[in-house]
C-alpha cells in the first residue's frame, strides 16, 4: 500500500521563529495574531508581521495557518468578526487557513469569510469519527485529533471518513495534563483562563498536601527533597514510530510549542524533516539514522519524553515527579541575518565570547564547529563578548556561516 507523505507542522511564535522554522523544513507554520489565540504569553504576531511572515512563508512553499481557537464569551465575537475580515484582506497574501475550537466562532469565521480552510482545534475534544463527520459536515476541512486517542483509534477514524478529510495530530512537545487541554487550575489559583490563552502552567508547580487539623505541615506524596510534581508530564516525542504515524493515515504531523525559541523549533523541524524524507526514501535509511535523530532532538529543551496515548493509556512512567525542570544541552546564540566580507551579523540572545568553540546549525542537517575569532559592534568597535540581550553584533568565525543559519554553544 502507498501512503501519504504527511505535511510537517512547526509551531512559530515569533517573525524571526517563522523564518527559522520555513528555512529548517516546515511544510507549514501555525502562528497566532494579538488576539483569540490560546497563547496570550507568547510574542504572536502584529498585522504587519502576520503579513510579512505568510509572503515570507509562501515565497518559500510553505503554508501558515493562524490560531484563533480560544472559548469564546459573547464580548469577544464582535471583535472575532473584525479579526476575520482584517485577514481576509491581508495584503500581499492571505494565511491559508483558521485554526478554531469554538463553534460560534467557526460560524462567524464562515459567515466573514465563506472561502477560508478551517481546521477544528484539538481543544473541541475529537476524540470519535462522528466527530470529525460533523465538522466535515460544516465545512472544515481538517480536524486535529485529541491527544487522548491510540493510533489504533485514530487508524479507525480514518477509515470512516472522507479520504479528502485530513487529520492533524501532535507528535513532539509539552503535553498538558489536562483532557484535550480544558483546564481550570490556572483559572483557579490565579484567575488566568487557559482556555482564553492566559495558561500560568500550575500543573509545572510543586505541591504538597496538608492535613486540616495540622496546618503547616507538609505531608510528602511522593517526593525527594526537591519537592513533589505530581501534575508535571513528560514531553511527547514520537521521532521513533514516524512509520506507525503514517500507517495510521495522519495527514499533519504537528509540532507543539508556540512559546518556544528559534532553536527549539531549528532543532526540531529539521529533526523530524530529515526523518519524514528518509522514511520517504528508503524505511532502511530511517532505522539506519535513528541514532542521529534521537542525538539531535535531546540537543533542545525537553521534559524527559513520551508517546502520551499513542500505543495506550498512559501509566505513572509517563509522568515527572521529582523536578519541574527542562534537559537543557545547548544555548541559544542567535540567528545569521546577514553575511558580509566574511562576518555574519546576528542580533545575540546568549554571552558568548571570542575564542570560545560554538556550533553552526544548518537547514541541511549538519553541524559545524567553529571558533569565533572576532566580534565588532554595529559601530566597529572591536569587543569581547556578547553581555547585553539582543546586541547586534557582526562576528568573524573560523569558517563561513550562511544567512538563516542558527549559531548555538554547547551547555556545560
Amino acid at each position: 500500500m502507498t501512503y501519504k507523505k504527511p505535511e510537517l507542522l512547526i509551531p512559530a511564535s515569533s517573525l524571526e521563529v517563522l523564518k527559522t522554522a520555513v528555512m529548517f523544513g516546515a511544510d507549514a507554520v501555525y502562528i497566532g495574531g494579538e488576539a483569540f489565540g490560546l497563547r496570550a504569553k507568547a510574542k504572536n504576531f502584529s498585522s504587519e508581521e502576520m503579513a510579512e511572515g505568510v509572503a515570507f512563508a509562501h515565497a518559500h512553499g510553505v503554508k501558515v495557518y493562524v490560531t484563533a481557537n480560544i472559548l469564546a464569551h459573547n464580548y469577544d465575537l464582535d471583535g472575532a468578526r473584525k479579526y476575520f475580515a482584517e485577514l481576509r484582506d491581508m495584503k500581499p497574501e492571505q494565511p491559508d487557513a483558521l485554526i478554531i475550537s469554538d463553534p460560534g466562532m467557526f460560524m462567524i469565521a464562515k459567515e466573514v469569510w465563506p472561502q477560508v480552510e478551517v481546521h477544528i482545534s484539538t481543544q473541541a475534544n475529537n476524540t470519535n469519527y462522528e466527530t470529525y463527520l460533523f465538522w466535515w459536515k460544516l465545512g472544515a476541512k481538517r480536524v486535529v485529533s485529541a491527544r487522548e486517542l491510540s493510533l489504533v483509534e485514530i487508524k479507525g477514524i480514518r477509515e470512516k471518513i472522507p479520504a479528502e478529510m485530513e487529520i492533524e495530530s501532535f507528535v513532539h512537545g509539552a503535553m498538558c495534563i489536562s483532557y484535550s487541554g480544558r483546564c481550570l487550575l490556572s483559572n483557579f489559583f490565579t484567575g488566568r483562563d487557559a482556555n482564553r490563552g492566559a495558561c500560568t502552567h500550575p500543573c509545572r508547580w510543586k505541591y504538597a498536601v496538608v492535613e486540616e487539623t495540622r496546618p503547616g505541615e507538609y505531608l510528602p506524596v511522593y517526593e525527594n527533597e526537591r519537592g513533589t510534581y505530581i501534575f508535571n508530564s513528560k514531553d511527547l516525542c514520537m521521532i521513533e514510530h514516524i512509520p506507525e504515524l503514517v500507517e495510521a493515515g495522519i495527514d499533519s504531523l504537528k509540532i507543539e510549542g508556540r512559546m518556544k525559541t528559534a532553536l527549539y523549533v531549528a532543532t526540531v523541524a529539521r529533526t523530524y524533516r530529515k526523518a519524514i524524507d528518509d522514511y520517504f526514501t528508503d524505511p532502511k535509511l530511517y532505522e539506519k539514522n535513528m541514532d542521529w535523530y534521537q542525538t539531535e532532538i535531546s540537543k533542545c529543551t525537553y521534559r524527559q519524553f513520551t508517546t502520551g496515548f499513542y500505543f495506550g493509556k498512559p501509566d505513572e512512567n509517563t509522568q515527572i515527579y521529582d523536578n519541574n525542570t527542562y534537559v537543557n544541552e545547548y544555548i541559544y546564540l542567535g540567528i545569521v541575518e546577514a553575511v558580509k566580507d566574511n562576518l555574519c551579523r546576528i542580533e545575540q540572545r546568549n554571552k558568548f565570547c571570542v575564542g570560545d568553540t560554538i556550533e553552526i546549525m544548518k537547514p541541511d542537517g549538519t553541524n559545524v564547529p567553529v571558533t569565533v575569532e572576532a566580534m565588532y559592534t554595529e559601530d566597529g568597535e572591536s569587543v569581547d563578548s556578547a553581555p547585553h540581550p539582543k546586541q547586534v553584533l557582526w562576528i568573524k568565525l573560523s569558517e563561513a556561516a550562511e544567512k538563516y543559519d542558527l549559531l548555538r554553544l554547547e551547555n556545560h
